[in-house]
């Protein structure tokens, strides 16, 4: 059971085009947004909720994100959830939850070349 321990996989459409970071040692960081939506009926109307979700890609899946990923794209990720803090210049503390992908699966209508 200990594999099942903080796992998260999201279906959704990628919110804004990957930031990619290169790092002296050669690593690479892709951050972009997920919209994953959820429905539920309420008087007879269909609602929609759409939930944003922070993804943390890095290494091997950072590239992959950052040759076939851009905004609007249908993505399935797996991965884990992070919580980290950081304080502002104003010293205001702020909180921030993150998905650190470690697979990602392109949805949608298949393209001929990398973008």
């Amino acid at each position: 059971m200990s594999t099942l321990r903080n796992q998260v996989q999201l279906i959704g459409n990628v919110g804004n085009d990957p930031e990619i970071t290169n790092f002296e040692s050669g690593k690479k960081v892709s951050r972009f947004s997920l919209a994953t939506n959820d429905y539920y009926r309420k008087d007879g109307e269909k609602i929609q909720i759409t939930e944003w979700h922070n993804l943390v890609a890095w290494g091997k899946q950072a590239e992959l994100v950052e040759n076939y990923v851009s905004k609007g794209k249908e993505i399935a990720v797996h991965g884990k959830l992070t919580y980290r803090s950081y304080e502002t210049e104003a010293g205001d503390k702020k909180y921030v939850t993150e998905v650190i992908v470690n697979e990602v699966l392109f949805l949608g209508i298949v393209e001929n070349s990398a973008k």
